[in-house]
């Protein structure tokens, strides 16, 4: 079989926090005395991954606020970006599209304008260290009222590129089940007047239901998950029909108990319609997986063939906001990497 991570691709649904490394979160608590919950912590007191046998968004909610609590200052911001870089530069990805919403970070570094000011800057420079090309989403969040979505949007226009260490798109994220999606419609609007990409949640942890209207309301060019439209035909083929690519995150969907098992992920329904996916890690510190692990489960339990994984890598590249060279460049890299003969798969010992 070919080394998936040497099989170029985009990752396209990350967040900052969530990308953490286990040990720079450990640092982070340690400098500032934090006190981590158990549930992130081994027997050692190691952070760790947290138990798989307890999901659901709530404790996952309550353990990503706990290391955001981590995060104090510029140099943690900044280190969390060039970490972020250099694991995907080693798992083949050659764009990341990290998402950021700078207003939990606003409080240490002087507001939200140099909240997002540093990541972007340390984005370009890890750009230029690991050869990855790193863009922003700024997200809004659906805990906060709509009008901060708005300033939050206003602001990522000012920095609207598809080069490095520029916004390339605007999101939406936390509990899907907060606020209506209607009320986010001006802010989406704000954002795609001025060409950036509309990267909203929807479709994990509401059905297709939820799906159809944040289609309706937020005229996604990608949908961050969205399988759960693969419980209704008809609104898998909208999805489809409208060139909607969907960021999905197997780890993600298991972890917080939306399928019980990887199998019950609908990966083969969902490319099987026609859908184009961009598989993601979304927060490997706490599902403890990372971008070639997804592939890993493609292949290993959904039984997606090479030339399936690198359609899978090429849909990536296809819904990125990279620009014109970039994705030449890693589609002829998955070209080569189908190209190469496989490799015997190892005996057991």
């Amino acid at each position: 079989m070919r080394d998936l991570a040497s099989l170029p691709k985009a990752h396209l649904h990350l967040h900052f926090t969530g990308s953490m490394r286990p040990q720079t979160l450990a640092d982070m608590a340690q400098a500032r005395g934090v006190r981590l919950p158990g549930a992130l912590l081994d027997p050692d007191g190691q952070v760790t991954r947290p138990p798989v046998d307890e999901r659901g968004w709530f404790r996952f909610q309550r353990l990503y606020d706990a290391a955001r609590a981590c995060v104090r200052s510029e140099a943690d911001m900044r280190r969390i970006v060039a970490e972020a870089a250099a694991d995907d530069a080693a798992e083949g990805s050659g764009r990341l599209e990290i998402q950021v919403d700078p207003t939990s970070y606003a409080p240490f570094v002087g507001g939200i304008t140099p909240a997002l000011e540093i990541v972007l800057d340390e984005a370009r420079a890890a750009s230029a260290l690991t050869g990855v090309e790193v863009g922003v989403v700024v997200a809004s969040s659906r805990v906060r009222h709509p009008l901060e979505a708005r300033t939050l949007a206003r602001l990522a226009v000012r920095y609207a590129g598809d080069g490095p260490g520029e916004v390339v798109g605007f999101g939406l994220s936390n509990d899907e089940r907060r606020g209506t999606t209607a009320d986010w419609a001006p802010a989406f609007a704000i954002a795609r007047r001025a060409g950036l990409a509309s990267v909203p949640h929807g479709g994990e942890l509401l059905g297709a239901e939820h799906v159809t209207e944040v289609l309706d309301h937020l005229a996604p060019d990608r949908l961050g998950h969205g399988v759960r439209s693969a419980e209704d035909r008809h609104v898998l083929d909208d999805v489809v029909r409208r060139g909607v690519a969907l960021e999905v995150c197997p780890a993600s969907n298991v972890s917080l108990g939306v399928y019980a098992e990887d199998h019950h992920v609908p990966l083969r329904t969902l490319t099987d319609a026609g859908a184009t996916l961009a598989l993601g890690a979304d927060d490997p510190l706490l599902f403890g997986s990372r971008l070639v692990e997804q592939y890993e489960v493609a292949r290993r339990v959904h039984g997606f063939s090479d030339a399936e994984l690198a359609e899978l890598a090429r849909g990536s590249v296809r819904a990125s906001r990279a620009g014109e060279a970039t994705r030449r460049r890693l589609l002829a890299g998955v070209d080569a990497w189908l190209a190469r003969p496989e490799q015997p798969a190892r005996p057991a010992p």
